[in-house]
């Protein structure tokens, strides 16, 4: 059963959306699509799922996402739309992307044209929300010169770049990291602010104290992993700071 955090809070429940195929490097991606209640071109979100796949948690957001007024397509960046069961083909998974990044922009893309292809998105007006190994996709794609309004990532992980490539992010990048958590270390947190600032990017990064990785979500207890936990006032505030963002970008 969702919790109060996947049902909503948003301005009008929709529908159940429906499923997306497209391709990318010769794989069929499985997406997901939502539609907001009201009618006409409207801003549109693209949400790259975390490390496991795109499961309940991604779909969830995504909803949550249309329910505010968004066209909202949660992507799959794995391929088959599965979620992973074996922790090792995951991390092969995740390290064979991380060290391809052209091939994450290219799945990136194709997730992107696959949302352009929705009627009712405004083309003008798209944001990228990514959680965990998907803000990673996420900031890619921005490096790539997708233009994103916005670029948002919650419990990000780290993958190599060029970081002189973060000259080409055009929209505003709002990072929101559990203190605790140890795939984005102080380290880390200072290398990105650093990069961000050479690059002259308009950025923000949220630090929640006493928050471990993927503290968005509900399921993250159960997972027995002790770096990662759910954190329930980390994840209001942070969904917070990520709908005030994306208020501001598109009224712009």
């Amino acid at each position: 059963m969702l919790n109060w955090l996947e049902a909503g809070m948003g301005n009008a429940v929709v529908g159940p959306g429906r499923d997306v195929e497209y391709t990318a490097e010769g794989t069929v991606m499985v997406g997901h699509l939502f539609l907001p209640q009201k009618e006409g071109k409207q801003p549109a979100i693209l949400i790259a799922h975390e490390a496991g796949g795109l499961d309940e948690h991604a779909l969830g957001r995504a909803r949550r996402l249309a329910e505010l007024g968004y066209v909202a397509f949660a992507m799959d960046y794995h391929g088959g739309g599965r979620a992973y069961t074996d922790g090792d083909e995951m991390m092969s998974r995740l390290t064979y992307l991380g060290e391809n990044p052209g091939t994450m922009r290219a799945i990136g893309r194709a997730a992107l044209k696959a949302l352009f292809a929705e009627p009712r998105v405004d083309a003008s007006q798209i944001a990228g929300v990514g959680y965990c190994f998907g803000a990673v996709v996420m900031l890619e794609l921005a490096r790539d010169r997708a233009d994103l309004k916005a670029v948002i990532g919650f419990h990000p992980g780290s993958a190599d770049h060029d970081p002189h490539e973060s000259r080409n992010i055009t929209g505003t990048v709002l990072l929101c990291i559990g203190s605790e958590d140890p795939w984005m270390p102080v380290d880390q947190r200072l290398a990105f602010e650093e990069e961000m600032r050479l690059a002259g990017v308009d950025w923000q990064m949220n630090v929640y104290g006493g928050s471990k990785h993927s503290f968005t979500n509900p399921n993250a207890d159960r997972s027995g992993q002790p770096e990662l936990g759910y954190h329930e006032s980390a994840d209001k505030r942070s969904w917070q700071a990520m709908v005030d963002l994306l208020d501001e970008v598109f009224a712009e």
